[in-house]
């Protein structure tokens, strides 16, 4: 993601960073809402409850489901394990969201959709932050160039 911080971005380049990290919570919310209403192995996030729910805790400590948000829905694009004693993040381009879980057997469906729609709803608020800034930034050097 293009980072905001910096003074070389126009309005309309921040703007449009707006409107990115917006369409990106709006497409986690979403994914919030799937796997509130349905049962979790009919949902996007199917892939990375089997991975939290099965893996050997033994070998395995955490599983990460990566987000790609295309033309407004959210796509898990892959999961991965990270192995006990190691942080080896893998690098998925264009990810925009990731959502990371300990491995846990025997986690029941629902309390994989609280702690998972926990933890969307903290990318949620981060992307609405972002857009915020970004919007901020772009009203305040429009109005430094008048």
């Amino acid at each position: 993601m293009t980072d905001i911080a910096g003074d070389d971005l126009d309005p309309d380049e921040l703007r449009a960073i707006a409107e990115e990290s917006e369409e990106i919570a709006v497409a986690l919310e979403d994914l919030v809402v799937e796997l509130r209403d349905e049962p979790v192995r009919e949902t996007r996030l199917e892939g990375l409850f089997d991975e939290a729910t099965t893996s050997n805790p033994g070998i395995w400590n955490i599983v990460t489901a990566f987000i790609d948000v295309e033309d407004g829905e959210a796509i898990v694009t892959d999961e991965s394990k990270l192995a006990q004693g190691k942080w080896a993040p893998e690098i998925v381009e264009d990810c925009d969201a990731m959502v990371t879980i300990d491995v846990q057997r025997g986690l029941m469906p629902d309390d994989f959709a609280y702690l998972v729609g926990t933890k969307l709803e903290d990318e949620i608020d981060e992307h609405r932050e972002r857009a915020a800034k970004a919007r901020q930034k772009a009203h305040e050097r429009e109005e430094g160039d008048e």
